[in-house]
């Protein structure tokens, strides 16, 4: 018999699907947390969970804060080791620093290196699930799901298909992107916790050959997930008119062979017409909303306002290696500074749904990740607040759980996460790290 582990601390979670998050979190200041195996068993106030589930092992954590395993939902494991380049705008930076990268993971023994410290970073940020953006490489890609898979973490990725305007040494063929990406969906897609999701880097490195071989894929497997790029630089748009005349414009690119439904994600959507913002609700898409690269390449601002008016679904994606850090709290300030400058203030809980129980529900996935729910599988983080001098001073007082995140999501780091859970078993903690470094 599996032994139960009931934790004990702050619970704070969205239990459902909500336009108004901050009216309808759930925050339970003596919470319990219980698990069996890979699941929840049981979240309440302390008192009434122990008083039924006596016999669990008990873990204090009094002081501290179990959230949901965050949700990331769009970077590049590829561009892992050249996180912090500096370098000019999108189109540049991609030809200086990204595609000579992702030319390393011809050699799996270098892909497993890497597919090892992304997915050590992610834990170590508390990111439990991720979509996830690999090379053009199918062993790669292969071996990132091997990994994950050991862990028993979810996660949803897929080899970038790209068969014109990049380098000789990572173009494939709309016949090889087909078949190879074919492949990956019988060996992985719903295998486990593994989901496959079909890939074109974006517009201007897929063929129309390619895209309509992808629409094939999407046809065939109408429950795989499809994530690219769209609209995140100017000069960018102005580049997809030129190589798609036909097109309305550059979402219309995507949407004429199929690939703008419900599990699609589309990174940035900085520079969106009405008719695709009004396209992008219609299909049900979603938006992953990726400050700090936005920031960092100089790309733009993210209309917030636009999104919630259109009603559609906005996730928060870290967007690593353009993106600057793979913590989830500081990107969610990131975006607040960004809808600062665009009147719109995005409030904490905002942000902490839209990488939790939000996300989960944009992607369809919100009986496995996302929140705390009896029957979810056991991802969470535990949280802690005061993990330095200045944040002891700052939350030093009974503070709300909205200024709690609001506060972390200024301050935090990887110094805040103190443990992290996948399904069940414990994947990374800050004291086992810290004693690992001082032996």
């Amino acid at each position: 018999m599996l032994k139960q582990q009931l934790f004990r601390a702050s619970i704070l979670h969205f239990p459902h699907a909500t336009t108004d998050p901050k009216n309808e979190v759930e925050y339970i200041e003596d919470g319990a947390l219980v698990i069996e195996g890979e699941r929840i068993l049981a979240t309440g106030d302390f008192a009434s969970v122990h008083q039924q589930y006596s016999t669990a092992q008990v873990n204090d954590y009094r002081g501290k804060w179990i959230v949901p395993g965050f949700i990331d939902s769009h970077l590049h494991y590829p561009q892992t080791e050249m996180i912090g380049c500096y370098g000019s705008q999108l189109l540049t930076w991609l030809e200086n620093f990204t595609f000579p990268t992702e030319q390393k993971f011809a050699d799996d023994d270098y892909a497993r290196k890497i597919a090892e410290v992304f997915l050590n970073q992610l834990l170590k940020n508390g990111t439990t699930t991720g979509l996830v953006f690999s090379s053009v490489h199918k062993s790669a890609t292969d071996i990132l799901f091997d990994v994950a898979n050991e862990m028993k973490m979810a996660l949803v990725t897929g080899k970038v298909c790209m068969d014109r305007n990049c380098p000789e040494f990572l173009r494939d063929t709309a016949d090889s992107a087909h078949q190879e990406s074919a492949q990956l969906i019988e060996k992985w897609h719903g295998k486990g916790r593994n989901y496959y999701a079909l890939t074109p880097r974006f517009a201007p490195t897929s063929s129309d050959h390619q895209l309509g071989a992808l629409a094939e894929l999407a046809a065939q497997f109408p429950d795989v997930f499809i994530q690219t790029h769209l609209s995140e630089n100017l000069e960018e748009v102005e580049w997809v008119k030129s190589l798609f005349p036909h097109a309305k414009g550059y979402l219309d690119v995507y949407d004429k062979y199929n690939l703008v439904r419900e599990r699609a994600t589309f990174g940035h959507c900085l520079h969106l017409t009405d008719e695709e913002w009004q396209r992008m609700a219609q299909a049900k898409a979603t938006i992953a909303f990726c400050p700090t690269s936005n920031l960092f390449l100089g790309s733009g601002l993210f209309d917030m306002a636009r999104a919630k008016q259109e009603k559609i679904h906005v996730t928060l994606g870290t967007d690593v290696g353009g993106g600057t850090g793979f913590n989830m709290l500081r990107t969610y300030g990131e975006a607040y500074k960004v809808c600062q400058l665009k009147n719109y203030p995005l409030a904490p809980m905002e942000g902490l749904y839209m990488m939790t129980q939000g996300a989960a529900v944009a992607h369809k996935l919100e009986t496995s990740v996302g929140n705390l729910n009896p029957g979810t599988h056991a991802d969470f983080v535990v949280l802690e607040p005061q993990f330095d001098e200045l944040t002891r001073l700052r939350l030093n007082r009974s503070c709300s759980a909205e200024d709690m995140v609001f506060a972390m999501s200024m301050l935090a780091d990887d110094r805040a996460t103190f443990e992290t859970w996948v399904a069940g078993t414990k994947r990374y903690s800050k004291e086992k790290e810290f004693a690992d470094a001082m032996a």
